[in-house]
């Protein structure tokens, strides 16, 4: 079974911004910088950002020439608390994150806000609520 993720590489056309966005935005530290290719330190699956031509390349599969359309992922940050959702959520649109939708309470049970990268890769930061008796 192949059940297991490894590897999360987020294809674009400007790895130097998206990297430094990764880094400086959310605090990913760079265990290897290749120019075209950043792989950050992550706790429980490689993380890394790559430049589209590098798998256009490699593959020669011409998707990966084509420029990046829609919203196709999303990463989920976890934070301890709603509040650490919210004091996130206001830190990262400071640090340049692209404001989604703002912290709010889901029926699921989470809190959680939206907020896009430099491509526009729309991420989620989110904590649970307290449960209520």
């Amino acid at each position: 079974m192949l059940n297991h993720i490894a590897l999360i590489t987020i294809l674009t056309d400007d790895v130097p911004r998206l990297a430094a966005f990764y880094r400086d935005a959310l605090g990913f530290a760079p265990k290897q910088d290749l120019a075209s290719y950043v792989e950050f330190q992550s706790q429980g699956v490689r993380f890394a950002v790559c430049a589209r031509s590098i798998l256009h390349n490699a593959s020669g599969h011409p998707s990966y020439a084509e420029p990046h359309r829609g919203h196709s992922f999303e990463l989920a940050f976890p934070c301890g608390s709603p509040r650490e959702v919210d004091q996130a959520y206001a830190d990262l649109i400071t640090k340049g994150a692209t404001p989604i939708s703002a912290p709010a309470d889901m029926p699921w049970g989470q809190r959680t806000a939206m907020f896009a990268d430099p491509d526009g890769n729309i991420h989620e930061v989110f904590a649970d609520l307290p449960a209520t008796a």
